[in-house]
């Protein structure tokens, strides 16, 4: 039985991906490509939604794909690509956009939500259609399934109406993809806010744990994190937050129950198990610190493999969109 072919992509708006990222998607990418026809993109288009250093948008995509093959994404097991290096992307991108309905385009939630907060005169077009784009992404790989959050549920409704769309009124070229919505391997919270999901966009960095933060700030990140006046090592989310959070994040790492902890630190407090829980935390991190910084010292080496991965992304995509060209009565080149 041929293999399910699964794709997912990154942006690479941050030097460094954080706790919430890794336990929330990154480690199930891992997983996946065991099983499954693999491809991991970096988009780095649809990081020019948002106004970027040019040199700092080259940078982090280079520390997107180190951090992924660091973390276990194998590009002997997946295909992986920087979206930029596939020109279909855009090129599917603008049929599907002749597909999309304006008042379509504009429920997106997302983009209501940005929008409303920048204000219009202040949002871009390719904040509009990214959707769009984000469709063209999956629908020209012939994925059979997309694992993503809760919050990209609709884009993937959205790509398959489209990828149906097409395929009623020219021919059929596309396969229609499933989303497999993923459930995070645990809800990492903030360490300064522990009510509210560990972000990027939090306004102070010294609650979210980054993979690559060197041993010792992520270990005066555990110890400063903030709990609450008791002493008792105990999971209880609505009066205890910020342990109960700790309490997830060890459980996570060591693959202990949330009970045996309580058991290992009854009596003991609070400092005891701040302490350990960085430990175990630096422990699964470090050396993915290095293995990045290993891929960045030998940046040639690093934009082989993803040229390699390119090759091959290219291979598949060339083949989608040209059938598409054909379908849509495009007359082709020679």
């Amino acid at each position: 039985m041929s293999k399910k072919r699964v794709l997912s992509g990154i942006q690479p708006t941050h030097d460094s991906f954080h706790l919430g990222n890794y336990l929330g998607a990154l480690k199930q990418w891992v997983a996946l490509q065991k099983d499954n026809d693999a491809f991991y993109c970096v988009v780095d288009l649809h990081a020019l939604t948002v106004e970027t250093d040019p040199k700092l948008l080259e940078r982090r995509t280079l520390l997107s794909a180190a951090q992924l093959i660091a973390i276990g994404v194998d590009p002997k097991q997946c295909t992986l690509f920087i979206q930029s290096h596939v020109p279909a992307h855009n090129q599917l991108a603008w049929v599907l956009e002749c597909l999309t309905g304006f008042g379509e385009a504009g429920r997106m939630t997302q983009f209501k939500d940005k929008s409303q907060k920048g204000g219009n005169d202040r949002t871009n077009v390719g904040l509009f259609t990214y959707p769009i784009l984000q469709a063209a992404d999956i629908l020209l790989y012939q994925a059979d399934f997309v694992p993503v959050g809760e919050d990209q549920r609709q884009h993937i409704e959205l790509t398959r109406d489209l990828g149906q769309r097409f395929n009623s009124k020219y021919k059929e070229v596309f396969n229609i993809p499933q989303a497999q919505i993923i459930k995070s391997l645990a809800k990492i919270n903030d360490l300064q806010d522990p009510t509210a999901k560990m972000s990027k966009s939090a306004n102070s960095m010294s609650g979210v744990i980054e993979l690559l933060d060197l041993p010792e700030v992520t270990i005066k990140k555990f110890k400063s994190s903030v709990t609450d006046t008791g002493k008792e090592v105990k999971y209880d989310e609505k009066e205890k937050a910020g342990i109960s959070n700790l309490l997830t994040i060890h459980s996570a790492f060591s693959g202990k129950s949330i009970k045996d902890i309580e058991s290992e630190f009854a009596g003991k407090g609070y400092g005891d198990f701040k302490t350990q829980v960085g430990e175990i935390v630096v422990a699964a991190l470090d050396p993915i610190r290095k293995r990045t910084e290993e891929l960045m010292g030998d940046q040639s080496e690093l934009l082989r493999i993803l040229k390699s991965g390119a090759d091959k992304a290219n291979e598949v995509a060339s083949k989608t969109l040209a059938d598409a060209y054909a379908a849509l009565g495009l007359i082709k080149n020679g």
